[in-house]
């Protein structure tokens, strides 16, 4: 239901104004000209006021305001909002304290003392060590399936325990070096010990609080004044849901958002540099990938894996689905990352090998069914010219068009083959949320115990020199038979009112400052 307290744009005049007038016809009642007051880019002090309303691609009426099961970016966003975690991943993916204010290892790395900041709920109760225990033990329910349970899987949460009100001795289950990661793990927000209730009232402790929410539509919080890093610049924020890109270009220019996230790039060439409108590219933020199962025919053959690696053509994804503005992938996570396996040969199309693979698997004439979806900028496009590769090979792709709404919980146990993607976090999270046998997204189904045993060993290895030569050699594994086809890293692309100032510009998605609203401010 809509909040008459807070005036906002209702959903029905949100969509029609953004799904059906013309980018012309809305550019001429737009308010974020470059005419505006207080618009030019000399304004460089923050000043306090306002409400912005950003538009992001959401997940229907399933959606929900509980942090532990955050998934899409628009969940995230609002998570980041209302919540805090211990540590957050910096530009650089290192994490960096936030409700912690330091963290400490015993010699053997299998026990962590972490110390907690002055920090209070949105009701005014301190953050403290015993809503920490809580919130973990929360995630690692085995009867749930949280995002974060399997990077805190190295945590003995019973042998853990408060050693006072703002401090915790964690003890691991074996010796781990990159503990804060763990902390800063995807997911892994703090919230009041015993709360349940997240969509009617959640209580955190991030730098707005609750005024509303209504799944798929809209979310509204407001500015909290004694948030432990000092109180945002808006009075208010609201999140409106249009999962349609021209929606959400439309309403920008319209007037109706001041943030429009997750932009294509033929969007933002048309208005880059025009004036109207402020372009922010994260460049190379956004793995681009196609998903294999690899518990399941045909991808249970290592050899049809392979030929589907030696058909595509990663130069032309890029130039096709991403119009360029991005770069090419070699099949693995994290380019650029620390522990990336950048010494491996760039993998080139080649089809006649991939022929023969497919020869030596019984593949010949495969018909296969590709899962894609709006859901993201470059999905159908690369959908549409993966198939025309593979018929190159001889290998018949079917490219099925998923629900908007359902599509990344639909592709995660169904089908054979999918569009993929995923935002930016360290190499080691990235394994562990979606390559070990109890990965809760592990959308590969890669599930092999000696592959778990190797990332086990990396997390115990306290030497950095040792440890990165443990990812490298899991990488290469990865590289010659895993299931992620990663064809491209593209650049996240948003959109601005003039109006708007503070967005961090080197924030890869799913970084703390990627999405962040506390830092921003209506000039």
């Amino acid at each position: 239901m809509h909040d008459e307290r807070f005036p906002g744009l209702r959903r029905r005049g949100f969509l029609a104004a953004t799904g059906a007038a013309s980018l012309g016809a809305l550019a001429l009642t737009g308010c974020g000209s470059s005419d505006s007051p207080g618009a030019s880019e000399g304004d460089g002090k923050p000043r306090r006021g306002g409400r912005l309303r950003a538009a992001f691609a959401g997940g229907g009426a399933s959606e929900t305001l509980d942090p532990h099961l955050a998934n899409l970016f628009v969940d995230v966003a609002r998570a980041k909002a209302l919540f805090d975690k211990l540590a957050d991943y910096g530009a650089d993916l290192s994490a960096e304290p936030r409700l912690a204010t330091k963290w400490e290892s015993n010699k053997t790395l299998d026990r962590w003392q972490v110390t907690l900041r002055k920090a209070t709920f949105h009701d005014g109760k301190p953050v403290t060590a015993q809503d920490v225990l809580y919130s973990y033990r929360r995630i690692a329910d085995p009867k749930q399936a949280f995002r974060a349970k399997a990077s805190l899987e190295p945590i003995d949460l019973d042998a853990s325990r408060a050693t006072g009100e703002r401090s915790i001795e964690f003890v691991l289950k074996r010796p781990t070096a990159e503990f804060p990661n763990i902390l800063a793990a995807f997911g892994a927000y703090i919230v009041p010990e015993n709360a349940t209730d997240f969509d009617r009232k959640p209580i955190g402790s991030g730098p707005f609080r609750f005024v509303s929410f209504t799944p798929g539509r809209s979310a509204v919080v407001r500015r909290y004044d004694d948030h432990w890093e000092g109180a945002p610049y808006l009075d208010e924020l609201e999140f409106l849901v249009a999962n349609e890109e021209s929606a959400r270009v439309n309403a920008l220019l319209g007037g109706q958002v001041e943030y429009a996230h997750e932009l294509n790039p033929t969007t933002a060439r048309a208005h880059e540099n025009q004036g109207q409108i402020e372009i922010v590219r994260l460049r190379n933020s956004a793995m681009q990938a196609f998903t294999m199962k690899t518990d399941r025919a045909p991808f249970d053959d290592q050899r049809v894996r392979q030929a589907f690696f030696l058909i595509a053509d990663r130069k032309e994804l890029v130039d096709g689905a991403l119009s360029g503005a991005g770069e090419v992938g070699n099949d693995l996570f994290g380019k650029g990352y620390e522990y990336y396996a950048d010494g491996l040969p760039q993998r080139e199309q080649d089809l006649d090998r991939a022929r023969a693979l497919l020869k030596q698997a019984g593949a010949e004439n495969l018909k296969v069914t590709l899962d894609t979806s709006a859901v993201a900028a470059g999905f159908t496009e690369a959908a549409g010219i993966f198939r025309d590769q593979a018929k190159k090979a001889g290998v018949t792709v079917e490219v099925r068009m998923g629900s908007k709404d359902s599509y990344w919980s639909d592709i995660l146990d169904s089908g054979t083959l999918a569009c993929y993607r995923s935002g930016a976090m360290p190499i080691e999270a990235h394994i562990s949320q979606r390559l070990l046998t109890d990965s809760t997204t592990n959308a590969t189904k890669w599930q092999h115990k000696d592959f778990d045993a190797l990332y086990q060993q990396a997390q115990s290895t306290r030497d950095k020199t040792e440890r990165a030569a443990v990812y490298e050699r899991m990488q290469r594994r990865l590289h010659a038979e895993g299931g992620f086809l990663v064809w491209g890293f593209a650049d996240w692309i948003l959109g601005t009112a003039r109006t708007v100032k503070g967005v961090e510009r080197n924030a890869p998605a799913n970084t703390l400052d990627w999405a962040r609203f506390d830092k921003v401010w209506l000039a």
